[in-house]
């Protein structure tokens, strides 16, 4: 790039991003600009970076796209989503946005320093997920890790909410490394598209402690598709009623699986954390 970059730094309850603006000039990042930008000792730091680009579609504030730390582009993130629709609606003055993503149209409502984002439906069929091979039951599907007469986890729920996720019921979060488990779930062949990775603890039927293994970010302190995905998965194995409130290591998220019309509903806080911008020759390093 010969020219310098502006981007704004954001977080929703400590799952970040690094914002940039592509509405008005196009910004075009390689898989190798975004790891550096995303590198937390030699970028800017976070876990996604997120494009804000022109709507593709009628009806629509912008269009948002993500990319996970590693490099690779992915359909959604419900805390990015919170975060881009509060930027949203500073600009227009509007309580409602409308943000277009690959994995369908998503609609924010923001009340002050607290957004809610209608994720649409839950995907629950194993082709939807997708997994490699059938499983009529997705409440628990037949995986386990570690030793077959005493695996150390086994049984997870498995669920897209616009990416896929596997979610292990535990009763002690802390008896797991999720940071030596996590890669080797994520990456385990029943899942062509890898997979987000959680350990939930069910604390009563309106509460839901989780730690989430991120899909190409890693450990993360949130992780709004996950929180979704677990509150889905605990109504379906009748643990909860429909809304839940959902304990991440950053902070709590209220997820609402509808009755009515199916759809999940997450609601929870966002910050601006500040902006700037990138020299052309941060680029230029990072394609040396």
């Amino acid at each position: 790039m010969s020219a310098s970059v502006a981007y704004k730094k954001m977080n929703g309850l400590g799952n970040d991003f690094v914002v940039f603006d592509a509405r008005q000039k196009p910004v075009k990042l390689s898989a190798d600009q975004i790891r550096r930008v995303a590198d937390r000792e030699k970028g800017i730091g976070c876990d996604q970076v997120i494009v804000i680009s022109p709507p593709r579609s009628d009806g629509v504030d912008a269009m948002m796209l993500i990319y996970n730390a590693e490099g690779g582009e992915v359909d959604a993130c419900g805390n990015a989503t919170r975060c881009i629709a509060a930027q949203l609606s500073d600009e227009t003055g509007r309580a409602d946005t409308v943000i277009e993503t690959n994995a369908g149209v998503l609609r924010a409502h923001r009340d002050g320093d607290l957004v809610s984002v209608d994720m649409g439906t839950p995907k629950l069929d194993w082709e939807q997920i997708p997994l490699a091979e059938e499983f009529r039951d997705t409440r628990g599907i037949e995986l386990q890790i570690g030793p077959i007469d005493a695996p150390v986890l086994h049984t997870p729920s498995v669920v897209n909410v616009g990416n896929p996720h596997a979610i292990f019921w535990v009763k002690d979060l802390d008896a797991y490394d999720l940071g030596r488990l996590g890669p080797l779930l994520e990456n385990h062949p029943i899942f062509p598209e890898r997979a987000n990775i959680s350990l939930a603890r069910i604390d009563s039927p309106t509460e839901i402690t989780i730690r989430v293994w991120e899909r190409g970010a890693g450990l993360t302190r949130a992780c709004g598709t996950a929180a979704c995905a677990v509150g889905v998965a605990a109504v379906r194995k009748q643990f909860t009623e429909r809304k839940v409130t959902v304990n991440l290591p950053g902070g709590p998220l209220v997820i609402e699986w509808r009755d009515e019309d199916g759809h999940v509903i997450m609601s929870g806080p966002f910050s601006f954390d500040g902006e700037g911008e990138l020299a052309p020759d941060f680029f230029a390093e990072s394609a040396a």
